[in-house]
């Protein structure tokens, strides 16, 4: 608080002659309140304000199925792989991979766009509804499209000279294109030796299967 300091002396009038002057009167401001109200308003502003939450990402696995062949024949049939390597390179291949590697395709990010939409599609359009089906549209709001593309499941490896942009750039392709169902798996060995022979010039050979 602003307090005067008078110096010790009187009130500045004079009785008489030979009667010296007061000390001039100085202004001295107390800034103690005011670390006190500093305090106060950084402890409100703690309790008050709302802390940031962690973003994530929803992720959506395939459906459970048990039976074992009926599992892989999903798999192969709505399974889209997709690779990203050194220099926004981008590869992928549908269903299983032929063990001669014969459907090991080179892309890029502006046509894995249309690779991922004719895939699911083709999925779609393959679609035979049962039980389950019902199920998934009660938890969408009946929603008659929300088991169509059940089966459509996109995994993407990428390879350990991609980019965290390119990873987030595809990972963006799966919100851009509805996808419902994608992962992020590490890539086979068998795999990356496609994507080194691609990337020489060389055809792409599957390497064989380890015994």
């Amino acid at each position: 608080m602003a307090s005067l300091d008078t110096g010790g002396g009187d009130s500045g009038h004079k009785k008489g002659p030979g009667v010296k002057k007061a000390k001039k009167l100085s202004t001295r401001v107390d800034m103690t309140p005011m670390v006190d109200l500093g305090f106060l308003l950084i402890t409100f502003f703690i309790f008050t304000s709302t802390m940031s939450t962690p973003t994530t990402m929803a992720l959506n696995m395939p459906k459970d199925e048990k039976d074992p062949n009926k599992q892989n024949e999903a798999k192969a049939s709505g399974a889209l792989s997709i690779f990203l390597g050194k220099n926004d390179a981008v590869y992928y291949y549908e269903g299983e991979l032929a063990p001669d590697g014969s459907n090991f395709k080179v892309s890029n990010f502006k046509d894995i766009r249309d690779v991922i939409i004719n895939k699911r599609k083709a999925v779609m359009a393959s679609h035979v509804h049962d039980a389950q089906c019902e199920e998934i549209r009660a938890r969408n709001n009946g929603d008659p499209n929300s088991c169509r593309d059940r089966d459509f499941v996109v995994v993407i490896k990428p390879d350990k000279d991609a980019t965290y942009k390119n990873t987030v750039d595809m990972l963006d392709e799966m919100t851009i294109n509805g996808v419902k169902r994608y992962a992020l798996v590490d890539i086979a060995p068998a795999e990356e030796q496609l994507i080194a022979k691609t990337e020489g010039g060389g055809a792409a050979t599957a390497a064989p299967a380890a015994k």
